[in-house]
């Protein structure tokens, strides 16, 4: 393999971003190059699909462009009868359409008018025009407002207190245990034995002996200890 021989590298052009060129020249010379492709894209689909073609381009001067498989007044002429024709047909059903939106938007703002004055007579805002029948209306729908707000309350404050008892009943449980457990090691503890001091009646206080417990006779019972006299 010759290590001399020179290797042409073939360029690949990337992708160009789509946007306005801000540098005027490079502009231009794009404007040029895009135009000449347009137009030859042009010709080359009207010779082989046989087909009228029509190019219309201004520039940003605002010099015009064109470019025509035949002549460009009779391509225009057939555009012009061809959107007519097109509109004329769809016409009866865009008129509906709108007449329909139309409509709807009508009801709509009725609607929402009549809301906003039941809501300020909700409020007790322009009750001046309102008859005996309308007054005893709106102070129904209040009363059913209310109870159906109490209601709720209700049921938020018997959710409270049931998680407070609950609470309640997780503490007393703990104080339980905990009671449970001092009592257990209390159990546990040794238990010294008590002395029992034996005097003689005719001797003096320095006379008296003491004996432990086990020769006294002792009662067996559980709890804490009692002092016996």
């Amino acid at each position: 393999m010759n290590l001399g021989m020179k290797i042409v590298g073939t360029m690949v052009r990337g992708k160009i971003e789509i946007k306005k060129i801000e540098n005027v020249t490079s502009r231009q010379v794009t404007f040029s190059k895009r135009r000449s492709g347009l137009f030859k894209k042009a010709h080359e689909l009207s010779v082989l699909c046989d087909a009228q073609v029509a190019a219309i381009v201004f520039s940003q001067s605002g010099r015009l462009h064109e470019y025509s498989s035949s002549e460009m007044e009779k391509i225009i002429e057939r555009y012009d009868k061809f959107t007519n024709a097109l509109y004329v047909a769809e016409r009866p059903q865009i008129e509906r359409y709108l007449q329909e939106l139309k409509m709807e938007m009508n009801r709509m703002v009725k609607k929402i008018d009549l809301l906003e004055v039941h809501h300020r007579k909700l409020l007790g805002q322009g009750l001046d025009s309102c008859s005996v029948t309308e007054l005893q209306e709106i102070d129904t729908q209040i009363e059913k407002s209310l109870r159906i707000v109490r209601s709720r309350k209700a049921e938020l404050y018997a959710d409270q207190l049931k998680k407070l008892k609950e609470k309640e009943r997780e503490l007393l449980n703990e104080r339980k245990r905990l009671r449970e457990e001092q009592i257990r090691e209390m159990l546990m503890r040794p238990v010294v034995q008590p002395t029992l001091q034996i005097c003689d009646k005719g001797k003096t206080e320095g006379g008296c002996s003491t004996k432990h417990s086990s020769e006294v006779e002792t009662d067996l019972f559980i709890g804490l200890p009692v002092t016996r006299l």
